[in-house]
């Protein structure tokens, strides 16, 4: 858990005086950086990062002076983008919806390696075209300290293009965010972090709307029993299900792998798994042992991974 999240029930958590301070300090710094863009509009998906950088444009700047751009395709889960139309309206900020297709992108539907890429720099495009045609010069996205190391390609459609990440120019890194977004009373300061759908998938396997539509629906109505973060990773007729470790042994109750065995058949899925190493952001980045196949739906764990603790599970959700 993040600096000063806490669960129902328990007492919240006192924050380091010492990150308090750091983080003032730096949100003055972003404040600064911001008055001297005159007028920007702000790449916002609903996450903690931009929603942070739209309110501070906003205390920075004025309503007048902040656009605030969200894209919304097949590869956007659907909670994401009630988080930007919540926390735009909260906010009051004036925000356009920019409808795109990037399965139109071949190396995005075919899933390539370097999909982020390509379809970073496209809806970034998108976005600083339609900034210009509204009247504002400068886009700037949610890039974070913590993100100068990770070597997402989406980060060099960000540097190729010119957008500027002001939160990092700031050095405010992720705690820092949470924090001040929870100071700030945004709805999203403990939130889980979202992804786009395109990272269920594992390389190679085709993107179709129908397979992202499918996998959206089930982590919606996963979530809505009560667990914190779930992933459903697709193999593609099979779900690796991922949870966060604290909800790991609600998956040992036979009543609530019965919902969820339930809710992944009734998508068709023909078979699912729990993934024993639980929720990790970024799992299907590298190299991964697909699920072992004509096993009468049970799964092997995943290489390296699992280490022998994982569960095969077959496709009435029963151990």
């Amino acid at each position: 858990m993040n600096g000063g999240e806490s669960r129902p029930g328990e007492e919240p958590a006192v924050e380091d005086p010492s990150i308090q301070a750091r983080a003032a300090r730096r949100y003055q710094e972003l404040l600064a950086l911001l008055r001297g863009t005159e007028r920007v509009a702000v790449a916002f998906s609903g996450g903690v990062d931009s929603s942070l950088l739209l309110l501070a444009a906003l205390e920075a700047l004025g309503r007048e002076r902040v656009l605030a751009l969200t894209g919304r395709s097949s590869l956007a889960c659907a909670r994401e983008q009630r988080a930007a139309e919540e926390i735009a309206r909260l906010l009051g900020a004036r925000r356009l919806v920019l409808d795109w297709d990037p399965l139109a992108i071949a190396a995005v539907r075919e899933n390539h390696p370097g999909r982020c890429y390509h379809c970073k720099r496209a809806i970034l495009s998108l976005a600083r075209e339609r900034a210009g045609e509204e009247g504002f010069p400068v886009l700037v996205e949610g890039s974070n300290r913590d993100d100068r190391d990770d070597d997402r390609p989406g980060a060099r459609a960000v540097r190729e293009l010119g957008v500027r990440s002001p939160l990092r120019e700031a050095g405010l890194g992720k705690d820092e965010i949470r924090l001040l977004a929870r100071e700030h009373g945004l709805p999203n300061g403990d939130a889980p972090a979202l992804a786009c759908l395109a990272s269920r998938v594992p390389f190679g396997t085709e993107l179709r709307p129908g397979r992202l539509a499918r996998i959206d629906a089930a982590e919606e109505r996963i979530r809505a029993l009560g667990f914190d973060q779930v992933r459903v990773r697709d193999f593609p007729d099979r779900a690796m299900v991922e949870v966060t470790g604290p909800d790991l042994a609600r998956l040992d109750d036979a009543a609530v792998r019965g919902q969820v065995a339930r809710i992944l058949a009734e998508l068709g899925f023909t078979a699912w798994a729990v993934d024993p190493a639980g929720y990790r952001q970024g799992s299907l980045g590298g190299p991964e042992t697909r699920p072992a196949q004509g096993a009468e739906g049970r799964r092997e764990p995943r290489a390296k991974r699992a280490e022998g603790r994982g569960k095969p599970w077959d496709s009435g959700g029963r151990p």
